[in-house]
Order: structure tokens, then C-alpha cells, then sequence
């Protein structure tokens, strides 16, 4: 139900890319002070005031995918791509299943200019998750970019 309330608290604020694709997904702990300090960060738009926090909490908890996700995209919303490849990399190698991962990862690849790696990471989700809403969100992006 939190993951609704994100998507509509974003939708009111006119964001462009639904914040939270990944929660459902979540294979770590994210109850924790840092992680939720980070989360409403992002959801405020403060990209770059979630950074530090995410770094802190990845120093911690070095195999935490939904951190390492986190950051991704709030490293790619700071325009930071070169460290969102690295962020979303790492997510992937701790579990590469992590649905939020591949979505803005495929995601980025578009702002990248790289088409056939998102329709490829597009292919995963479906083969994972079938229509869910991470491929949903993805195919929109795509369809959007035209690829």
C-alpha cells in the first residue's frame, strides 16, 4: 500500500519517472533510519542530499541491492550517469533479479542513447515478471523515446 501512496504523492507533483518501480522487489531491509531518510529525500526531489546518505548506508551494508538502486537513481537524476552504470551494475550483480534495477537501468541506457540495451533489459523484466509494472514502465519509456 506505501508503494501506492509514493506513486500518487509523484503523480501530484508532476514527476516524470514513477520513483519506486523497485519496492515491490526489495530484498533487503528497508525499515531502517537511512534508507527511509534517503527515500524521502527522493521523493522531495533532493537527489542530491540523498547521495551521501545512500554512500553512508552502502559503506554498511555493502551487499544491499536496494541501496545500490537507490543511488543509481538518485545519481541519475543528479545527471550523474557515470556513477548510476556503476550503482545499477552493482544492484544487478547482487541480484540480478532485481526488477527496479533492470527498469531504471534500461532506463538510463535510453538517456544514453543506447536503445537495444533497454529493450534487452526490457526482455528480462518480461521474462521475469511478464507484464508487470516495472517492464509497464519501461515499454512506456521506450515507446516515449521511440526505440
Amino acid at each position: 500500500m506505501k508503494y501506492f501512496k509514493i506513486l500518487a504523492i509523484l503523480a501530484a507533483f508532476g514527476a516524470t519517472d514513477a520513483y519506486g518501480a523497485g519496492s515491490e522487489d526489495k530484498t533487503e531491509d528497508t525499515s531502517g533510519a537511512d534508507y527511509q531518510s534517503a527515500e524521502t529525500a527522493i521523493l522531495a526531489g533532493n537527489f542530491a542530499q540523498a547521495l551521501p546518505i545512500l554512500s553512508a548506508l552502502i559503506d554498511a551494508e555493502p551487499d544491499n541491492a536496494d541501496a545500490w538502486n537507490l543511488l543509481g537513481f538518485a545519481s541519475r537524476k543528479s545527471g550523474d550517469l557515470a556513477a548510476a552504470e556503476i550503482a545499477y551494475a552493482t544492484a544487478l550483480k547482487i541480484n540480478p533479479d532485481h526488477l527496479g534495477a533492470l527498469e531504471y537501468q534500461g532506463e538510463m541506457y535510453l538517456e544514453l542513447m543506447q536503445p537495444d540495451m533497454a529493450k534487452a533489459n526490457l526482455a528480462r523484466l518480461q521474462s521475469l515478471c511478464g507484464d508487470c509494472e516495472e517492464a509497464e514502465d519501461l515499454a512506456q519509456a521506450l515507446a516515449a523515446a521511440g526505440a
